[in-house]
């Protein structure tokens, strides 16, 4: 089956705006103006003006002679696109692809949308009840191509439903500027007597790339189907992506539950059909009003387990606001990896179930935000704060061990921090030691320890640790930078075990 496109022709888009804005000009006539060669011509006219016969490409003073009531504002430039650009992205709703088609119109690609509406006319007419409703004068049309759906929406019958290769009769009646070519090219063919598609379309076309270039020819072609129009989004779409029109607005957390379990389960197949794991989801919701609202889940790995996807967005329902309803839900894998039906143990030697280990730092994730997670691995350095990395990934393999040979302190200070101690005998433990103004005497002590700095990364000296024991049962960590016998010979703690 073929692609369905939909194309939107906004006849007063920019007037229809600041009648939005400014609901006072709804029944005044009034254009929009801006200077052209030294002389002030119409850009844009509003209905009640066009309804007297203004029309955009005229003088102002020409229009004032019809019109002495008519009230000139100043055209902003980049209002259309910025407009364009605004209602394309409300429009994604109904299709991940919208292109914008200047001037004053829109591309979408609804191949496979219309279903979730009930079919192609429903489809159609929930795209011009919502349009209309909020102000704007339009006229579309739904056919098998792009330029065929451009060209019926401006020159054929508004609202149209052209059915699947039905293009070609429905074209044949149309004028030569229904295939989107130059003005010069169109005024060429009507000296010619080519006033219509039909006969355009009889003449050899050897004759007709000689006459008038391959513009026309291509433009034919992709109003016919023979050759594919390729649509330019607003947004990318993305590869893995679910939506949920609601016939009725969803208010209840009850009914965004149930919402985003089909989204899960569909998007689910679609990433098991491809051997992908989710690693980030996102969900909007879009409301009749508008306004678009949206949450975010990340998996620590790969997974395509609905039912666990199902609770890490239970946590975030309450964030939600209905208000009059959401009216559609869209589903989004943002970030996939691939995934392996066996997955290898977190720590190697240790006996780990890695899903449970995953679900639980997801729900954590989920509650606290999965930035505050992290993991870490074994880096090869000898100095303590530098023999560790945070992992990119749950799944990251260690480039080295853990030593488990020496004692090492449960927490361990991102920086040494000097202290001051009392020490009876060189290559001794501290008697005692001063810390953050708190006197610790020393009950028991074990080391040293000498640790050195790598020779090809810094030419300090060595450190001597010594795991120590107060008259409380607190255990530090501290070290002495260098030898007796220096006078750069200072104490440090770096850290405290349980």
């Amino acid at each position: 089956m073929g692609g369905r496109y939909v194309a939107i022709w906004f006849t007063h888009l920019v007037p229809d705006h600041m009648i939005r804005r400014r609901p006072e000009l709804k029944n005044v006539p009034f254009v929009l103006s801006a200077p052209v060669r030294g002389r002030m011509v119409v850009i844009a006219v509003s209905t009640a003006a066009a309804a007297q016969g203004v029309s955009a490409g005229m003088v102002v003073a020409d229009c004032r002679a019809i019109m002495p009531e008519l009230e000139v504002l100043e055209h902003t430039d980049g209002a259309e696109l910025q407009l364009l650009t605004a209602i394309g992205e409300w429009c994604i709703r109904f299709t991940p692809v919208v292109a914008i088609d200047r001037p004053g119109g829109l591309l979408l690609d609804a191949t496979g949308c219309a279903h979730l509406w009930g079919g192609e006319g429903r489809y159609i007419d929930d795209i011009v009840k919502r349009l209309q409703g909020f102000g704007y004068h339009i006229r579309i049309c739904m056919a098998d191509t792009p330029g065929a759906a451009w060209a019926i929406s401006r020159y054929g019958k508004p609202g149209s439903i052209i059915g699947p290769g039905e293009q070609q009769h429905v074209l044949l009646p149309l004028p030569p500027a229904a295939l989107r070519i130059d003005e010069a090219t169109v005024q060429r063919m009507e000296k010619l007597g080519l006033r219509s598609i039909g006969s355009v379309i009889a003449m050899p076309r050897s004759a007709l790339r000689r006459r008038f270039g391959p513009l026309l020819l291509q433009q034919l072609d992709r109003a016919m189907g023979v050759e594919r129009e390729v649509l330019l989004p607003i947004q990318p779409a993305v590869p893995y992506t679910e939506r949920l029109p609601c016939l009725e607005p969803i208010r209840t957390a009850e009914g965004i539950t149930i919402a985003i379990q089909q989204l899960l389960t569909a998007l689910c197949k679609q990433l098991e059909s491809a051997g992908l794991g989710m690693r980030k989801c996102m969900l909007k919701c879009y409301r009749i009003d508008g306004n678009v609202q949206q949450i975010e889940i990340g998996t620590v790995r790969p997974t395509r387990s609905a039912i666990h996807l199902q609770q890490l967005f239970a946590l975030k329902i309450v964030t939600l606001t209905p208000a009059l309803g959401f009216e559609l839900f869209v589903m989004t894998a943002v970030a996939t990896e691939e995934i392996t039906v066996e997955q290898s143990a977190l720590w190697d030697g240790v006996a780990h179930d890695d899903g449970a280990i995953a679900a639980l730092l997801d729900k954590i994730g989920g509650k606290i935000g999965a930035d505050s997670i992290r993991r870490y691995v074994p880096a090869a350095h000898y100095w303590p704060e530098r023999s560790f990395r945070q992992a990119d990934t749950f799944a990251t393999e260690p480039a080295a061990n853990w030593r488990m040979n020496v004692p090492r302190p449960l927490h361990l200070l991102s920086k040494p921090e000097l202290i001051e101690v009392t020490v009876p005998i060189p290559d001794y433990p501290p008697m005692l030691f001063y810390y953050k103004g708190e006197l610790h005497n020393v009950k028991k002590a074990d080391g040293p320890e000498r640790i050195e700095q790598e020779w090809w990364l810094s030419d300090g000296v060595h450190r001597d640790y010594y795991c120590v024991e107060d008259e409380h049962g607190a255990r530090f960590w501290l070290f002495r930078s260098g030898g007796y016998g220096k006078d750069d010979v200072q104490w440090f703690l770096h850290g405290f075990f349980a």
